[in-house]
């Protein structure tokens, strides 16, 4: 089984930063394309970037275009989530997921096949 743990969630002041991590065990993640998905309060959740094998990003979400970062470090089996200017609307739980059958990420959440927990992302007015 692929395992991933997020993590370098906290709360943070708008206009603040936070870089979240997903480090993934069981398998190589140099091949995997990783979402990161997030899900505020009382929301659906909805997918907000995502990296293909080859380290090339998709933005989901045209909010966070120019403020969120994803990148890897296949070496290290850990893709991370820059995440700068943060708003209070950015505040939700983020989750990092693994799609196996392709190189290239997705926004559908069906199409992954392994999900972190979670990590809090809160961001103050």
């Amino acid at each position: 089984q692929v395992q991933l743990v997020e993590s370098g969630g906290g709360l943070v002041q708008a206009g603040g930063s936070l870089r979240l991590s997903c480090a993934v065990s069981g398998r190589t993640v140099s091949r995997y394309a990783v979402g990161w998905f997030r899900q505020a309060p009382g929301k659906e959740r909805e997918a907000v970037i995502g990296v293909s094998a080859s380290g090339s990003n998709a933005a989901y979400i045209d909010s966070i275009k120019g403020r969120f970062t994803i990148s890897r470090d296949n070496a290290k089996n850990t893709v991370y989530l820059q995440m700068d200017n943060l708003k209070p609307e950015d505040t939700a739980v983020y989750y990092c997921a693994a799609r196996t059958g392709s190189s290239w990420p997705s926004s559908r959440m069906y199409e992954y096949d392994y999900w972190g927990q979670g990590t809090q992302v809160t961001v103050s007015s």
